[in-house]
Formats: structure tokens, C-alpha cells, sequence
């Protein structure tokens, strides 16, 4: 459910900036909330969407919808986290399969978010994406384990956006696709958004949001390919989309391949292994990678044995 609210720009507040407005308005939790919303398209001025710099007008009508969270309530829950790195502004947690990153309406127990309310609290985490994703940047589909950062501090929060949004973070992932390259190295850049008959999918639409993913081929075998893939933006769904459209889908990927392989595992075969960022902190470059999952150790050994 969506809250709506409506504002009308009086005299006195002529020639302000949208974000500045809104921020000031007790509602929302901080600047950033606003700039969130904004970049999230929930933000309409007289019917349109604009930047949180476009300068307001005497009688503009500005609408925010705004998620219902305040009525859903999250539990803290004591879930071991797998913390790869950690200082006073963040931390990089192994996502393990089958956990979902937040809470939603539906779902809101055994996320990481509820384990990091066990830990942190949420006195703790940044809340710049409010109080169902307290502390979180990005996120990983529910069964694709792997590197997510989380931040503690909404400075942490907007200054890891900024390196996600600049492609100055780096996100690795390892995948094992169906069929073979004919160029070990390409990219893909195909606008994703959601599937017009299929809400739970997403798809390579003509007006959906830029997106750009690279894949370097590691090892091939009889009609499957082990690869690399790095993101260059992060849209929901995205590695799984492009390499399902260019006719690669991921093994065992039930969304976006119906054909399941002839080693059961965990949905979809992978893994953010790999991440690169700057630390809030020292300013240092921090770089992390994790072993291989069990899924992808698993259908590796199958391939190597019967399909070389």
C-alpha cells in the first residue's frame, strides 16, 4: 500500500529548489530520503517528474508516494552474518542463497535486514531507504549469494551510491551459462525494465533504464560456458535478463530458463565474488573476493567430468 502527499507551493517558498522543499518538511527523514525519492521517479511536480535541482513556482502542485512501511514491522532476528569487511561507516557481508537482502510486504522475517536489526540495530544502519532497508546500498536477488555492502551512516550511504552510480565500484559476479561464445570478451547494452504481462519479470524493453553488463568467458565446455560478468550498471534482475535475451541464460535460472540441468542446486547459478570499492573511512581502496559457492563448485566438477 502507498501513502500519497500533496503539497502546493505558496509565494514564500518561490524559486527553491525541489529537494530543498521537500526536505524541510518534517515527513521525510533526511535530504537524502528526498533525493531517494526523487531518483526513484515517487516525486511529481505538476504531473511530471524533474531533478531535485528544478526551481518550484507559486501553485505548483508536488505529489510523493511514499511505500507504507510504518505498518509493517521488521524484527531483529539472530541470523549469523558472514561479515567479509568491516570498519566504523560499513560492512561487506557473503549473502548466502535463499535469503532475501529486505523485508517486503509479504516477507518479513529471515532477511538480512533482520540480521542486521539483531546486530546493529537501527540506530546503527543508515536509513536513507527507510525503515524496510535500513543500511542497504544495493541488493542480490534472493538466490544469488555473494559480496553486498551495507552502510551504517547515511554519509557511508551517499558516498557508496556515489561509486555505484560512477562505476567507480566494481561488482564481479561468476555465472555458468548455457551454449558458447563465439568472442571470449563482449558487452551487452540493452535497456531493461518490467515485463509488460509478467510483473515478477523483467525484460529488454525499447524505454526501459540504461543497462550495460560485460562477461569474459573462463572456461568452456559442450554447450555451457563458466564466465565472468561485471556490471556496469545494476538494474533488478539484470545479468539474468541480458544473458537470458542474448540466448545464454543461466543454469537453473527458473525465471528466465525453463530447461533445469542435470544437477539440482539452489535456483540460479550465481555468485558476486568478487568487489572493489573505496572505503569511507580511509579513503583507501578496499578489494574482496570469496571462494567459490557450492552450487557453482558442484555443477563445475559435473561439466569437467562429462562434458570437456
Amino acid at each position: 500500500m502507498n501513502k500519497k502527499y500533496v503539497f502546493s507551493v505558496q509565494s514564500i517558498d518561490e524559486s527553491r529548489r525541489l529537494d530543498t522543499f521537500l526536505a524541510q518538511n518534517n515527513i521525510f527523514n533526511s535530504r537524502s530520503q528526498v533525493q531517494n525519492l526523487i531518483k526513484n521517479e515517487q516525486v511529481l511536480v505538476n504531473g511530471k517528474k524533474e531533478k531535485g535541482a528544478f526551481k518550484l513556482k507559486t501553485d505548483d502542485e508536488i505529489i510523493v508516494y511514499m511505500n507504507d512501511e510504518c505498518s509493517v514491522i521488521i524484527e531483529p532476528e539472530d541470523i549469523p552474518l558472514d561479515i567479509v569487511y568491516e570498519d566504523e561507516e560499513m560492512l561487506v557481508v557473503n549473502k548466502p542463497k535463499e535469503m532475501l537482502t529486505h523485508p517486503t510486504e509479504k516477507e518479513t522475517t529471515g532477511t538480512l535486514v533482520n540480521a542486521l536489526l539483531y546486530k546493529y540495530g537501527y540506530e546503527g544502519l543508515s536509513d536513507i531507504n527507510g525503515v524496510m532497508r535500513p543500511g542497504i546500498v544495493h541488493r542480490l536477488d534472493r538466490n544469488t549469494s555473494g559480496l553486498l555492502m551495507v552502510v551504517k551512516t547515511n554519509k557511508a550511504h551517499e558516498f557508496i551510491a556515489e561509486q555505484i552510480k560512477t562505476k567507480q565500484a566494481k561488482r564481479q559476479y561468476l555465472a555458468i551459462v548455457k551454449g558458447n561464445f563465439e568472442d571470449e570478451t563482449g558487452i551487452i547494452d540493452l535497456p531493461i525494465g518490467r515485463h509488460k504481462t509478467k510483473p515478477e519479470k523483467m525484460a529488454i524493453i525499447e524505454d526501459g533504464k540504461p543497462s550495460i553488463t560485460q562477461y569474459k568467458v573462463i572456461e568452456s565446455f559442450k554447450g555451457y560456458s563458466f564466465i565472468e560478468l561485471t556490471l556496469q550498471t545494476g538494474r533488478t534482475h539484470q545479468i539474468r535478463v541480458h544473458m537470458s535475451h542474448i540466448g545464454h541464460p543461466i543454469v537453473n535460472d527458473s525465471l528466465y530458463n525453463k530447461t533445469p540441468f542435470k544437477v539440482k542446486t539452489t535456483e540460479q547459478v550465481l555468485q558476486a565474488y568478487k568487489l572493489q570499492f573505496t572505503s569511507p573511512v580511509k579513503n583507501d581502496i578496499i578489494k574482496l573476493e570469496i571462494d567459490l559457492d557450492r552450487d557453482i563448485e558442484k555443477v563445475l566438477k559435473f561439466l569437467r567430468s562429462n562434458l570437456k
